[in-house]
């Protein structure tokens, strides 16, 4: 043991009499029903339709024949119906078990099947004012707080950060608030102090302001219409920069099951762009939206629009400088420009909402209301038909437009505008450049979404290592079966994997980074071990300054070119001002037989720590040992410590086994600064396999009240 342990930094005393406690088993959860989802092929055209009525509720009554859909103004047979219900109600959900005191409840773990609802927040900090900004991140916090459910996979992206700031979905809620203080505003974007910028005079304004008689009103109007156009210009190369972050994100939910939404807060943009005439047309944004809207209605993506500067006078404010307000017409103009700037930055979000079939809130400073709206509006009717030749022909139209009517009074319809004429199976055939291994690599590990070719269980531990300080130690468990391994002449077997791991800081850039490249020749013997267990890779990145960071690993096989990735969220502690800490968990799973003569001595054998503690997946009727460190306990006069820890285990949010608090063994404890703790759980036979958390938490007697008590949780499986 203490060999495997010092590879992990952490080294435990060799109690192997730890005291054991026993796991109750918990009853199975019913799973939610399949939701199916868009699809726009040859054979079917099925679209979402969300029915409200006159005080925004959901209509969940409707039949098939209440509905009429039609394609380009030709009515269609309706050939598939279903109502699809969002978030479970209060009453449905499985209510979390309060946490006491100061301990606060792991997260829940939620398996893909489980999710009922999946949920971008897109802050885009590339138009976002500083007022917004500030308002943007109380929202956010009140939806992590308050209005986010059991269920929900949840990402929070910001669109000026950079594609390593893209974060994966989770339900952990500590990930989301890291990536909530990182919700400032950009000065780097186009978003000002305020919700507008301060009316200034033109030069040429101000030169006949001051007497030149060579100024013309003509010559106002072309410097105006100048600087308009330059600022239409400014303004569509950072919506295209919000605009391109958005096709990445829904290109990525396109591989997630079911209806997802996208709820972006920003303060707008133009759908048309204005010339140095003066006359608007039609720009790279307009044609920038229509084919994001198309990419989502076919990854059966909705869009949520926050205007996020809420409901904004237009009028003259003391920022801004009118060259003669006496005058009606300057003052007119001035108040038309602005209005007219709010109106046309609200149309972009409307178009985007509008056109997948979402809502758009506006000119409303109760932010975290519009999120509750958007949040309500998530249960629709699945409506198919099947399609005829004309729908896909190019000759015919370009697009497709469709309505749908419902026959029922007072009853609001929201759906999707069309599609292009190009089904998803021509789509799918379309040649793509083949990417190269090494871009192949870099996208999987750059990619908010985790790439399954080659699964990975990935498991960053901290601890505080006496001669290089705070580390993390990374475990990456690879699963064998999925590499291709080449026959060699002498028996033995050769894979070849690229291995290239991350870690991203809280505002999105990278800290550390490795690449490397791996041989595996293994003899029958230890192939047949490690296509059983597989094996694992190990990594430590130094920590230079505390705080939340996103560790990700991306490997390729070179022979059969799969890829796979994984990431995990873990928060760094400050050990000179977070008072009592307690490190990472690891983890160690015995036979009960083997259990058993280990306690009594008569076998030292050890279970292979570092495989358990990456993979985390064990048997019903093993013995799971735990090991973990304590940092910052106060000392009492004789410098001793006087510490408790108890554990709990959740599963599915329930807590199914509350231990008793135990005093601290400090037999054969040297290092007062780094306590050693070790612990055993004993798993019954009967216990219901799933996903469950182990909870660590220890009180220092010594300590002050609130500030005594730190815990630490790890996630791990139960498998028959």
């Amino acid at each position: 043991m203490r060999k495997l342990f010092a590879l992990l930094a952490l080294v435990f005393v060799p109690a192997a009499a730890a005291a054991a406690q026993s796991v109750r088993p918990a009853a199975s959860p019913t799973p939610p029903e399949n939701e199916d989802v868009v699809k726009i092929s040859t054979s079917l055209v099925q679209v979402d339709v969300t029915v409200t009525d006159r005080k925004g509720k959901v209509v969940r009554d409707l039949k098939p024949e209440d509905f009429e859909i039609y394609e380009n103004g030709e009515k269609q047979k309706i050939s598939n119906f279903s109502f699809v219900a969002g978030a479970r109600s209060t009453d449905e959900a499985e209510k979390p078990v309060a946490a006491d005191g100061n301990i606060p409840a792991p997260p829940k773990v939620v398996r893909p099947e489980q999710v009922r609802r999946t949920i971008a927040l897109v802050v885009d900090d590339l138009t976002l004012s500083f007022e917004s900004a500030y308002q943007t991140r109380r929202a956010l916090k009140k939806f992590v707080d308050d209005q986010m459910q059991d269920g929900d996979l949840v990402a929070i992206i910001r669109t000026g950060s950079g594609i390593g700031a893209l974060q994966q979905f989770t339900t952990d809620k500590r990930q989301l608030y890291a990536a909530i203080e990182r919700v400032r505003w950009n000065p780097l974007g186009r978003g000002n102090i305020g919700a507008f910028a301060p009316i200034e005079p033109t030069p040429l304004e101000i030169a006949k302001a001051t007497g030149d008689s060579t100024v013309s009103d003509e010559d106002i109007q072309q410097e105006k219409n100048a600087i308009n156009s330059f600022e239409d210009f400014r303004g569509s190369i950072f919506a295209t920069g919000t605009l391109g972050a958005l096709r990445f994100i829904v290109t990525g939910m396109g591989e997630l099951p079911g209806r997802k939404s996208v709820i972006m807060f920003s303060d707008g943009f133009r759908l048309l762009e204005r010339d140095s005439q003066g006359f608007s047309d039609g720009g790279r944004v307009l044609e920038f939206l229509r084919q994001i809207v198309d990419l989502a209605n076919r990854s059966s993506v909705v869009f949520y629009t926050v205007d996020a500067r809420g409901l904004q006078t237009t009028g003259i404010t003391a920022q801004d400088q009118i060259i003669d307000p006496t005058s009606p017409d300057s003052l007119n103009s001035a108040l038309s420009d602005r209005r007219d700037e709010l109106f046309e930055t609200q149309g972009g979000l409307a178009f985007l909402a509008e056109e997948t079939g979402g809502l758009s809130i506006r000119n409303s400073n109760d932010l975290s209301g519009g999120v509750k709206k958007v949040l309500d509006d998530q249960s629709y009717y699945l409506i198919g038909y099947a399609p005829d030749s004309e729908t896909f022909d190019a000759a015919k139209r370009k697009f497709n437009k469709l309505e749908i009517k419902v026959n029922r009074p007072g009853v609001n319809v929201r759906y999707r505008s069309g599609f292009f004429n190009v089904a998803e199976e021509r789509i799918a055939k379309a040649p793509t450049a083949a990417k190269t291994p090494v871009e192949q690599i870099k996208a999987a590990l750059t990619s908010p979404f985790a790439l399954n070719e080659i699964s990975l269980r990935l498991n960053p531990l901290f601890g505080d290592d006496p001669t290089q300080g705070p580390v993390v130690r990374s475990l990456l468990h690879v699963n064998a079966r999925d590499l291709k391994f080449a026959d060699q002449p002498d028996g033995s077997k050769k894979a070849v994997i690229q291995v290239l791991a991350a870690s991203f800081g809280d505002n999105g850039t990278p800290v550390d980074q490795i690449g490397r490249s791996y041989t595996l020749t293994v003899g029958p013997a230890a192939y047949k071990k490690i296509e059983q267990e597989g094996f694992v890779y190990h990594f430590a990145f130094p920590v230079k300054k505390p705080g939340a960071y996103q560790y990700r690993v991306a490997v390729r096989d070179d022979q059969s070119g799969r890829v796979g990735s994984a990431s995990q969220f873990i928060e760094v502690p400050n050990l000179k001002k977070s008072g009592l800490t307690v490190s990472s968990i690891v983890l160690q799973s015995f036979a009960e037989a083997q259990w058993q003569k280990y306690a009594a001595g008569t076998d030292t054998a050890e279970p292979n720590a570092m495989n358990d503690t990456a993979l985390r997946r064990f048997k019903s009727g093993s013995v799971l040992r735990y090991g973990f460190e304590v940092y910052n306990a106060k000392l009492d006069a004789s410098r001793k410590p006087n510490l408790t820890t108890k554990i709990r285990i959740y599963r599915d949010g329930q807590l199914v086994l509350d231990g008793q608090k135990l005093p601290f063994d400090m037999l054969g404890q040297t290092d007062m600064q780094r306590l050693k703790a070790v612990g055993a759980l004993s798993f019954s036979q009967k216990m219901t396999p799933g996903d469950y958390v182990l909870q660590i938490i220890v009180t220092d007697n010594l300590g002050k009240e609130k500030h005594n008590i730190a815990t630490q949780f790890v996630q791990f499986e139960v498998e028959e």
